[in-house]
This record gives structure tokens, C-alpha cells and sequence, in this order.
């Protein structure tokens, strides 16, 4: 992976680098205080806590869900095991409220709701619309898809659950030269304007190289990269994100959260079982801290969060996550036959944690 970015970047580089260094030894506790969500919690930091076995879960049946789709539906495509649908997130000074669609659905009358962000957007999204379904089973919906964009619409109650599909958020278009990432461009962002909830997500295709890179280069404002350090990267097309919300968010009417990052288990070695990966995992990790540490990733969505003006939550749920090695579909999807699928996550599962806590910042 090559390293050209500009001098003024060098200072970025380097906190990284010193905060990773550190962040590796932190505790649960001490990781949750990068995050800015604790601020607006309330009394209780929601993402501080341990996975504790509930034979009440999951909070719905696959099999009842309409809009399951089957890179999600583990149990459909022969997962044997069942215990990991058993757990759930219990934070260290508080309960979470328990999700309740109808209350949903209601608080959002009429309202517009967009997921935006790649494929696990798309993963959070199946599993709220699972979650509300399994609490108003005979509501009349509507589901649209239109490149981009997808809308189930519970007819009702005028809600409208959207799903934006955006690898980056900012832009990746066809130029002469070929597939170009502009990180100081964001022109879908136009379709993202006027909602009452947005919920972004980006990070994972940050890293891909090779046959599963979908850009041929970089672009930063006029300066054409056939590489570039990828958290650097990162850092500016947040960046620009960033500014979009400052310019387009009113938050009298709009509210806004990113979601954090979402760890992958294909490395056995980040939970001290180097032989391993997902596959065949059936529980939590249930150390005092996930050996692996926190992501470099999170730590650039902290800095870039830390220097936003409009108000934004953050669904911080990579340590929460980072626990759960047994959540993913690994060799029981519908849609990855032959590969092993540790980045996406089996519904219903992790996803309706990341619900849960979104439901939880809504009414507390």
C-alpha cells in the first residue's frame, strides 16, 4: 500500500500511529472514552458492558421475516448451532430499554428514516425492519428498489425505512482515466437531504486492494493518486462528510449518527487463537478486553467526530462487536457460497444490538 499523502498529513500519521500504540493496552472502560455518544447517553454509557446469555432471544424468527435477505439468514441456509442468537447486551450501570416496534413506528409517524452507507447499512437496516415487522406483523408494507436506493414503507404509519448503498460516501465515478475515489466529493449526498434520521456507515472497503478494489485511483481536490495511505485516505473522505453534514444537517429537524466500526473475524490471532477464524465460532469472546485493541479506523472516526459542529451520535459499537466472533454468517450464507464470511453479520443477531442502542438514544 503506498504512502503519498502531503506533509500536513504527516502529523495525522504520526497520532495514529502513538494512539494505536496505546489503545492496544486499553481496558473496555478506557476505550469507551474515545467516544462522544457517552456525552449524549444521558447517566449511562450504553456501549460499556458484557454479553450476558437471555433464553428470551432472539427478538424475532428469520423464518417470519419478509425482507431477510439470504446473505443474512443463517439458519436458513443450515447453520446447526443456535446459541449464538441467546445473547445480549447488558451495560455495566443500566438496562436497555427493550426494542418495541409499535413505539417505534409511532414516535416516527409519517417520518423518513435512511440507512446510507455500504453493506453493513444494508445489514442494519434488514434487521430493524425485521424488528419493527416482528412487533406489527399484519401492518401493510411497501418495498421499493431503485438503484441505489431501496424504501420499505409500513403504510400505516407513513414510515419510511431507506437504505442508501455508498461504498464511501463520498464519490466513486467513471472518468477517462477509470474508476476514480474523489475524497473531497460528495454528490450523492443530494439524495440524502430532507430526512428526519440519518445513519451513515463507511469503512470497509477502505482496505480492499487488488481484484476487489473498485477504484483505479484516487483523486484529492485536483491530484490524480494511483495509491494512497488508506486511513489517510479515510481521514479526508470523512472529512468531507463532515462538512457536508455542517452545510446540509439541520438538527432541529434531522437527526444524525454514524455507526462505528464494524470489526471483521477473519484472524484468529486478534482474540489470542491465531489458528482461527469465524468459522466454527459459537460464543462470545468473553475477555476483560478483546487483545486485538482498538481499530485505527475508530480512532480516525473519534478525531474526525471530535471536530464536527452539528450534532452527531455515535452508535459506538465496535468494542461490543469485537466480542461477538460467533455473529457471522461465515459458511452459512445464502449469497457466498464457497467463501467464508466474517465482515457481515447473521440476522437475527448483532445488527439488532446496534438497534437496540440506536432505539435506546432515541427515548432516553
Amino acid at each position: 500500500m503506498g504512502l503519498l499523502f502531503k506533509p500536513m498529513f504527516l502529523s495525522l500519521l504520526l497520532f495514529l500511529l502513538w494512539h494505536q500504540t496505546k489503545a492496544e493496552n486499553f481496558s473496555n472502560a478506557n476505550a469507551t472514552r474515545l467516544s462522544r455518544a457517552r456525552e449524549l447517553a444521558g447517566r449511562c454509557n450504553f456501549f460499556r458492558g458484557k454479553w450476558v446469555y437471555d433464553s428470551s432471544y432472539p427478538l424475532y424468527d428469520s423464518s417470519s421475516c419478509p425482507f431477510i435477505d439470504p446473505e443474512f439468514d443463517c439458519i436458513k441456509y443450515g447453520r446447526p448451532d443456535k446459541q449464538y442468537l441467546k445473547y445480549r447486551w447488558q451495560p455495566l450501570s443500566c438496562n436497555l430499554p427493550r426494542f418495541n416496534g409499535l413505539d417505534f413506528l409511532e414516535r416516527w409517524r409519517g417520518k423518513r428514516i435512511m440507512f446510507v452507507g455500504d453493506s453493513l447499512s444494508f445489514n442494519q437496516w434488514q434487521s430493524l425492519s425485521c424488528m419493527i415487522h416482528s412487533s406489527v406483523p399484519n401492518a401493510r408494507t411497501s418495498l421499493m428498489k431503485s438503484g441505489p436506493l431501496s424504501s420499505l414503507t409500513f403504510e400505516d404509519y407513513g414510515v419510511k425505512l431507506m437504505l442508501y448503498r455508498t461504498t464511501y460516501l463520498v464519490d466513486l465515478v467513471k472518468e477517462n482515466v477509470g474508476r476514480v475515489l474523489k475524497l473531497d466529493s460528495i454528490q450523492s449526498g443530494n439524495a440524502w437531504k430532507g430526512m428526519d434520521m440519518l445513519i451513515f456507515n463507511t469503512w470497509h472497503w477502505w482496505t480492499h486492494t487488488g481484484r476487489t478494489q473498485p477504484w483505479d485511483y484516487v483523486q484529492d481536490r485536483n491530484k490524480l493518486y494511483k495509491d494512497m495511505n488508506r486511513l489517510i485516505a479515510y481521514y479526508k473522505g470523512l472529512t468531507t462528510w463532515a462538512r457536508w453534514v455542517n452545510i446540509n444537517v439541520d438538527p432541529s429537524k434531522t437527526k444524525v449518527f454514524f455507526q462505528g466500526i464494524s470489526p471483521t473475524h477473519y484472524e484468529g490471532k486478534d482474540w489470542n487463537q491465531p489458528s482461527r477464524s469465524c468459522d466454527g465460532e459459537m460464543e462470545p469472546y468473553f475477555g476483560a478486553s478483546y487483545p486485538a485493541g482498538i481499530p485505527m479506523a475508530a480512532v480516525v472516526v473519534n478525531k474526525v467526530l471530535s471536530r464536527i459542529k452539528k450534532p452527531v451520535y455515535l452508535l459506538d459499537v465496535t468494542t461490543l462487536s469485537q466480542y461477538r466472533i460467533d455473529g457471522h454468517p461465515s459458511d452459512y450464507s445464502g449469497e457466498h457460497g464457497g467463501t467464508t464470511d466474517c465482515s457481515h453479520w447473521c440476522l437475527p443477531g448483532l445488527p439488532d444490538t446496534w438497534n437496540q442502542l440506536l432505539y435506546a438514544a432515541l427515548v432516553s
